[in-house]
């Protein structure tokens, strides 16, 4: 095991920042309470670690996570429901970037450290929602505010 993540973070108990992305995709299989943050979760894993992403999807993964980080869960909720709805439609398939518009799109560029990641989540005997899921909850919301604070850096905004 390495010391040190791409991100530039430092590898936590259960290892790098990988090592708790799918320890966190696990836990949610068997804890649907998690899963409403699990676009949040995808969204800021990839963006913090770009080289195992499409580079073409990173742009509304950030925008989306600005959304979040904006308006909240719901918000971002109720968007997602959109896009499945309307993709329910044949007729007008494909998705709809006007709830993202008014968010910045992804500047070129990698941050080269965040100031919260995946490895730094806490976890209690084996779990990151032992102290509850709005705990948890939190935790995604200070992950997902550090990786846009990381993002816009680059332009100095």
């Amino acid at each position: 095991m390495s010391d040190g993540c791409d991100c530039g973070a430092s590898a936590g108990p259960l290892g790098l920042c990988v090592d708790y992305y799918h320890a966190i995709l696990a836990e949610e299989q068997g804890d649907p309470w998690m899963y409403p943050w699990h676009g949040p979760v995808v969204c800021a894993y990839l963006l913090q670690h770009p080289s195992q992403a499409h580079a073409k999807y990173l742009d509304g993964q950030f925008r989306q996570l600005q959304l979040y980080v904006d308006q909240g869960l719901d918000a971002l909720l109720r968007v997602a429901a959109h896009q499945v709805a309307r993709n329910n439609h044949a007729a007008r398939s494909g998705y709809d970037l006007a709830p993202l518009e008014a968010y910045a799109p992804l500047p070129p560029g990698v941050p080269g450290r965040f100031r919260a990641s995946f490895s730094g989540l806490p976890v209690r005997n084996g779990s990151f929602v032992a102290d509850g899921h709005a705990a948890y909850g939190r935790h995604i919301e200070e992950l997902a505010a550090a990786t846009v604070a990381g993002w816009k850096a680059l332009t100095g905004s």
